[in-house]
């Protein structure tokens, strides 16, 4: 019975996931794949276009079709805000990069900072009318020269004016990062609320991210306030999807 590109994709899936297709390898060229299997070439390209919709492969030119590795980071729930990690000099993303038995450095990240007008999430979450002036600090975050994630922070200027979080270079703002920027403000971080979901990239994002044919994002937005419920930061981070294990901690309530 002739197996269609569904039946395929199937094949090819389980054999990436036993190890017959390790990372950085690469499938059979389509025309041999036609031949093995006997059937028409349109039906393989549909298969691997399965494939690369589930991030599992990426073409490559002059290479064929490569299998994607997928060393997912584990990005620590509330652990990774623990303020024993920034007051001591480790942000957010080193404490992912540390969990995940993973090596960083400052030049991991890259700063643009710049003064724009807020808009309705980001007033609403700053507790400001849309349009008022906030200090935007965009982010890009790098593994072995490879983007994994943007985080781009949302301050109003009477918080952050002359600080390291409007020092637009690279690297955090300070080993500690922009909380410990804030506690040394008397804007102590104490409390969080994180919201994911998750979709298509934009082509923008496809471009800083660089990301394969299929990959989706995953959503973060998140806004910090002090012990008084002061907001002092409104986030919007998009991550390649493939890069991260979310992993979460906490006591069950009664």
């Amino acid at each position: 019975m002739t197996i269609g590109y569904r039946d395929l994709a199937s094949l090819l899936r389980d054999a990436i996931k036993d190890g017959d297709y390790p990372p950085d390898s690469t499938l059979p060229k389509q025309d041999d794949l036609a031949v093995q299997y006997d059937i028409n070439v349109n039906t393989v390209r549909k298969a691997i276009s399965v494939l690369e919709s589930e991030g599992l492969v990426t073409s490559v030119r002059r290479r064929g079709t490569v299998v994607r590795a997928r060393p997912p980071m584990k990005r620590l729930g509330v652990e990774r805000y623990a303020k024993s990690k920034w007051k001591f000099g480790l942000v957010a993303f080193a404490a992912d990069r540390e969990a995940s038995g993973q090596a960083w450095n400052r030049n991991d990240q890259t700063n643009q900072v710049r003064k724009v007008e807020a808009d309705a999430d980001v007033a609403s979450a700053l507790g400001i009318e849309p349009g008022s002036p906030v200090y935007e600090r965009a982010r890009l975050v790098k593994q072995d020269g490879h983007p994994t994630h943007t985080l781009t922070s949302y301050y109003r200027p009477e918080h952050v004016e002359n600080t390291p979080i409007v020092d637009p270079k690279p690297g955090t703002a300070t080993p500690g990062g922009g909380f410990a920027v804030l506690t040394l403000q008397g804007l102590e971080p104490d409390s969080m609320t994180e919201t994911f979901h998750s979709r298509m990239p934009t082509p923008e994002e496809i471009d800083q991210l660089e990301l394969p044919a299929g990959e989706p994002v995953m959503i973060l937005e998140r806004t910090t306030r002090t012990a008084d419920g002061t907001p002092v930061e409104f986030a919007r981070g998009v991550h390649a999807a493939s890069r991260f294990a979310w992993s979460y901690t906490f006591e069950i309530p009664d």
